[in-house]
């Protein structure tokens, strides 16, 4: 493809021929690009007119990334990247309070394999599909975002936190005795560098906003009430700057991170039904669902 200027170059197809998720489905909105569209767990909001979707999580309570809502978003943005009219995606939640909880603990205790298989080939491929996207990503961070919701907004290109000190973010794995796998490390290292990484992942901390810009792991810190605001100026600043070199700058930076997550997809797949089928570590999963509910309760 030649390079244009407003044209997005096909860095997917550059980077790597990544395997689709197995499930497609229809979605309204037709091809205009400018009506609002939506499956149960994402909420799409396009604006033709500014090239710019806002893309909302609505998996009640917590917006845990079930395999359905997975699906749905990888399904939902692919569509946004197929369609010329958009060049940037804000990321948020419908429910203001709670980001994402992360990864749905519910499909990975109590299933089979093959579960467990189609499950992670869904977190594996929301990553792909985000961190070396063509869009513009903001993530306009109105809640609490640990773990997966974490590594959602890492994947993007800024990040913006509301400015409560109960909107924590960072991957908190090894609180419940899950490991973070190597893609989760790379990515935060090349946000916040090797030994805050290093320190974060072992002691699965989770950072208030202020220590969170203060590492690095949000690019601005704002009132509440401003935070979508604060997402489509920054998304203008983006969006001002062409779209092939952004895109091939964005490519350079990324490439070796994601072609290092295709090489090893397989073996993290592996590695990763090995580990949650142990008999120790659904027990642990149990009681950490089992105190949650009590809370809840």
């Amino acid at each position: 493809m030649a390079l244009v200027v407003g044209r997005r170059v096909p860095a997917r197809a550059l980077l790597y021929a990544g395997a689709r998720l197995g499930r497609t489905q229809a979605m309204a909105g037709g091809g205009d690009g400018a009506r609002r569209f939506a499956n149960h767990r994402v909420l799409v909001e396009p604006d033709a007119a500014t090239g710019v979707a806002v893309m909302k999580l609505r998996n009640p309570p917590v917006n845990s990334l079930s395999l359905e809502l997975l699906t749905e978003f990888v399904i939902s943005l692919e569509k946004l990247e197929n369609d010329k009219t958009f060049r940037g995606v804000i990321i948020t939640s419908d429910r203001p309070g709670i980001f994402s909880a992360g990864l749905d603990l519910t499909e990975m205790c109590g299933k089979n394999p093959a579960h467990y298989a189609e499950y992670w080939k869904a977190v594996q491929e929301l990553w792909l599909r985000l961190y070396p996207s063509n869009l513009v990503l903001v993530a306009a961070i109105n809640g609490a975002s640990p773990a997966g919701g974490c590594l959602m907004s890492l994947a993007c290109d800024y990040r913006i936190l509301a400015d409560n000190p109960k909107y924590v973010i960072g991957l908190n794995e090894t609180l419940i005795g899950i490991i973070a796998p190597f893609w989760f490390k790379d990515i935060l290292m090349n946000t916040i560098g090797h030994r805050a990484s290093e320190r974060a992942l072992q002691l699965g901390l989770l950072f208030p906003p202020a220590e969170a810009l203060q590492v690095g792991m949000v690019d601005q810190v704002v009132p509440e009430d401003q935070v979508q605001s604060t997402a489509l100026s920054v998304m203008s600043q983006w969006m001002a700057i062409p779209d092939y070199a952004r895109q091939l700058t964005k490519i350079m930076m990324r490439k070796a991170t994601v072609d290092h997550m295709i090489k090893q997809r397989e073996a993290d797949l592996q590695n990763f039904i090995s580990f949650i089928s142990r008999d120790s570590i659904q027990k642990s999963l149990q009681v950490y669902l089992e105190k949650l509910k009590q809370k809840r309760g």
